[in-house]
């Protein structure tokens, strides 16, 4: 079944009036499940993580087209991915539903020099064992998706989110993206955001998960990029296969 990214890249293309070409991207068939050419489909090492977050990505108009966009990958392992288009002057009122749904705590994950201070927060809050977690709220992270100008766009000018907390990330690694050009090492592509949120919920399996799964596909985009074979017993597909194994009860 198509995730909630696949379909918004799916009504994206609809609109569209003339096709849509990645810069510096290779030009050939793409497999539909991976948006890798079919030589290299990573469809069947798919991993999935029951988890209790929630992702929500706000996406820049074109950000669900790029082949090397990570949300994807956050929409592949965490079954409660959202994904909504942003536009300025029109909001999708099923965003607005998911935000105020009572099951939900929201967390707009944006850096805090950008936030007023008493918006700010460093932390989520932990579900309580005494409740078996049945009335707590679970967390939800919205994540701007596109580039680094377009996330600030987005963070201003996005007014159904001025009464939400803003989650200020505080990471000790620096960046390991390797698909896109980027001067920064602090500045990190979505699925690391997704990977960080989750350490922060207490969700470790997931966390390693997006970090795992963010390798192989690494792996697979540039193999294909430069028409070499994937190396299936490598170190990247290695560790996914390990956090994939069952653990016991």
């Amino acid at each position: 079944m198509p995730h909630a990214v696949s379909l918004l890249r799916a009504a994206r293309l609809a609109r569209s009036v003339k096709p849509f070409l990645a810069r510096g991207g290779f030009k050939r068939e793409r497999c539909a499940g991976c948006r890798l050419v079919p030589s290299h489909c990573m469809c069947a090492v798919r991993p999935s993580v029951a988890t209790r977050a929630g992702v929500c990505l706000l996406m820049a108009d074109i950000e669900p087209l790029k082949p090397s966009n990570t949300g994807w990958l956050i929409a592949d392992v965490v079954a409660d991915t959202f994904a909504f288009g942003w536009k300025r002057t029109d909001t999708d009122p099923a965003l607005l539903a998911l935000l105020n749904d009572p099951q939900w705590q929201p967390y707009v994950v944006f850096p805090g020099q950008y936030a007023a201070p008493e918006r700010v927060v460093l932390s989520v809050a932990s579900p309580d064992p005494a409740r078996n977690g049945t009335e707590e709220k679970r967390p939800l992270f919205i994540l701007f998706d596109g580039t680094w100008a377009e996330a600030r766009k987005m963070f201003s000018r996005s007014p159904y989110l001025d009464l939400l907390p803003v989650l200020s990330l505080q990471p000790e690694q620096i960046t390991q993206y390797k698909l896109r050009r980027s001067g920064r090492d602090d500045h990190f592509c979505t699925s690391e955001v997704a990977a960080l949120c989750m350490n922060l919920a207490g969700e470790h399996v997931a966390e390693q998960t997006l970090e795992a799964y963010l390798a192989v596909f690494t792996h697979h985009y540039l193999r294909a990029k430069n028409q070499q074979p994937i190396a299936w017993d490598g170190a990247a597909h290695r560790r996914l296969r390990e956090l994939s194994v069952p653990r016991p009860s």
